[in-house]
């Protein structure tokens, strides 16, 4: 099959409306814009987000906050999840991205001090908390900021 071979199933699709071919039609003279007014002419109608002279809900909400442009979006890990890895491995962030625990990594991974480590591993990580140090050296294991 190819690209110019896709069809939409029967009975998918409706065939548009022709608009303004006579009054039998049932859209002829005005097509279905009805009468007068600014939307039965063409080009006609409002701006988006126009609520007809009302103050607008755009403008009505308060502004507020501020995003940093310059933020840090940390991949976060904590000690518990790298139990799955065998002893004396070398956790890089390669290795933990191909292994599914950490999806994907913007400005680096932080490993966290949550739960306990049963694993000798060294760990290879741009950022740890301190708990997270203390825990995989208490292991038997090094934490290696890259």
């Amino acid at each position: 099959m190819k690209l110019h071979e896709l069809r939409a199933p029967e009975g998918a699709t409706k065939a548009p409306k022709r608009k303004g071919r006579g009054t039998a039609t049932g859209q002829g003279k005005t097509a279905g814009r009805g009468m007068n007014g600014q939307k039965s002419r063409s080009g006609g109608g409002v701006r988006p987000g126009f609520e007809g002279g009302q103050m607008p809900l755009t403008r009505i909400m308060p502004k507020r906050g501020f995003t940093n442009p310059f933020k840090k979006q940390w991949a976060i890990l904590n000690v518990e999840d790298l139990n799955v890895f065998e002893n004396g491995t070398v956790v890089t962030p390669e290795l933990l991205v191909e292994n599914g625990i950490v999806g994907k990594v913007v400005d680096g991974i932080k490993v966290l001090g949550d739960g306990s480590l049963e694993k000798n591993l060294t760990v290879q990580a741009h950022k740890f908390s301190g708990s997270a140090v203390q825990k995989i050296e208490s292991a038997g294991g090094k934490a290696e900021v890259i």
